[in-house]
This record gives structure tokens, C-alpha cells and sequence, in this order.
């Protein structure tokens, strides 16, 4: 059976595709799809943009409620998978790194990222549209300030680029809604 495909459909009419990768990082790929499935990508403007690193998609849970939650680190939830590296052509999901936790907010890596390894699973892999990234790679940016996080550099496109929306194809398969992260449970805990 083939991994599942996402379609991320830009307002310039170009389309982002990637394949899912499940046995890479399971809880994340069911937390990407969740979040496709209730719509939470959608009419959303791409929030950061650091050149020489990464395009962060949100870093806001899509500005939507239900898209602000917490999925345990894969690693712990799932020790048989085997972290992969981050690279351009991959998709990344972000989160709250202190803690090694992750939800829905996927990023684009544009340089190798040792440093993510074990802490931002790698889900998936992008097959068609990477000559976008290298576009959005490029814009024209503006800086954003955030009193709560004054030491990190946020920069989003002064003209906004935004995803219409994402569609899934499962080839007939099921995936379930993510486990979340349980405050209580020993097994979350600081990074290591």
C-alpha cells in the first residue's frame, strides 16, 4: 500500500506535494492528517521565513484553537522508529523544542539540520514543488517582534503567502487521531 499524499494548494495557484511517511514517525503522520481533515492548514498565511534555515508554517497552531495541542515526542512514544535526518525536501513538524513536543505546525528545513534530529520527527518527504520553497526561500521578508519570545528572529513575507488548503489522499488506508500529551504521564519529560 502507498503512504499517504498531501496536497498543500498555494493562493499563486502552485501546489506543494509530499508523501506522508508512517513508519518514519507515526503519531506525527496521524497528527498531520488530523489536522487536514478538520481543516486546520486552511486560508492560513505562511508565518516565518528564515532564509538560510527553514520555512516555519505557523508557529501559532494555524491561529486556530484546535489546532493548539501537544503530541508527545515520537521517539518515546514510539522508540522501534528510527529518527531520520533533516534535510531540504524533507517536512518537519515544530513544537515546543525545550520539551521535545510537537503538534501541528510542520516546517520546511533549507539546510541539512543535524541539530533536529530525535526533537523535530521528519514525517515526510516533498515530491513535487520544491522549486516553491526555494521561492518563498527568497522573498521579501519583515520582521515580526513577540514580546513573550523577544530572542528569536521572526521574519514573515511582506507580501503574505498564503495555503488554501490541503488535501489528503490515503489510498484506502485508516490512520487514527494522535495520541496527545498527557502532563501526567512519566514519559514526558524534559529533553534528554
Amino acid at each position: 500500500m502507498p503512504n499517504p499524499i498531501a496536497a498543500i494548494y498555494l493562493d499563486n495557484g502552485k501546489i506543494i506535494r509530499i508523501e506522508l511517511l508512517p513508519q518514519a514517525a507515526p503519531n506525527t503522520v496521524n497528527s498531520f492528517l488530523y489536522a487536514a481533515r478538520h481543516k486546520i492548514f486552511d486560508d492560513h498565511a505562511i508565518e516565518r521565513i528564515v532564509p538560510e534555515d527553514w520555512i516555519d508554517v505557523s508557529y501559532t497552531g494555524f491561529g486556530k484553537p484546535e489546532g493548539q495541542y501537544l503530541i508527545p515526542n515520537e521517539f518515546r512514544l514510539h522508540p522501534e522508529a528510527e529518527p531520520l535526518d533533516s534535510d531540504f525536501g524533507c517536512v518537519c513538524m515544530g513544537g515546543d523544542g525545550d520539551r521535545c513536543l510537537s503538534g501541528c505546525e510542520f516546517f520546511f528545513p533549507l539546510r541539512p539540520c543535524p541539530e533536529h534530529k530525535g526533537m523535530y520527527p521528519v514525517f515526510g518527504r516533498v515530491i513535487e514543488g520544491k522549486e516553491e520553497l526555494l521561492r518563498l526561500k527568497s522573498l521579501e521578508l519583515e520582521p515580526v517582534h513577540l514580546e513573550e519570545f523577544p530572542q528569536v528572529k521572526i521574519n514573515r513575507p511582506v507580501i503574505p503567502q498564503k495555503i488554501v488548503k490541503v488535501e489528503i489522499e490515503l489510498f484506502g488506508q485508516e490512520y487514527p487521531d494522535p495520541v496527545l500529551f498527557q502532563p501526567e504521564d512519566p514519559q514526558n519529560k524534559a529533553c534528554e
